[in-house]
């Protein structure tokens, strides 16, 4: 069963009360304003990310945002998944991890060479779901910031 389907501009409500939902979840102090303006540019065809519901498209259940970029080590295109979110009644029950390998068969064959995720080290149960979907840490690497 496909139960991933790239977002539209027709998908913004739906996915900026998802992020919402989410950003409100993990602590993220996040406004509508602020989503909308994220989310418009990428469900537009800006070529930098794309966005997918997670589900069936007319009630989606989540979504997964993934941003590209180019990597000498990996030897070509990379991406990253900027956020996975599935609604939290119906977390549990494989779509996440489905939504993952959909997406990673769908990258690969579109030539992405490696895909990456970041990871709060303090929450095991993320960790665990996301060695489940072979991803693996990088021992010796930790992940900087610098906002502008």
């Amino acid at each position: 069963m496909k139960s991933l389907h790239l977002a539209d501009p027709s998908d913004l409500s739906k996915l900026t009360a998802m992020v919402l939902a989410f950003h409100s979840e993990i602590g993220h102090g996040s406004d509508a304003v602020h989503v909308e303006q994220a989310l418009a540019p990428i469900l537009d065809g800006m070529p930098h990310g794309a966005l997918w519901l997670v589900g069936p498209r007319k009630a989606p259940v989540g979504y997964v945002m993934v941003s590209f970029g180019w990597s000498l080590e990996y030897g070509g295109l990379d991406a990253v998944v900027d956020e996975i979110y599935i609604r939290p009644a119906v977390r549990r029950r494989g779509m996440g991890g489905d939504a993952l390998h959909q997406l990673s068969v769908g990258l690969r064959d579109a030539g992405v060479r490696a895909l990456h995720l970041e990871v709060d080290r303090s929450d095991e149960r993320a960790q665990q779901f996301y060695r489940r979907n072979r991803f693996k840490m990088r021992e010796g690497y930790a992940l900087m910031s610098r906002e502008l």
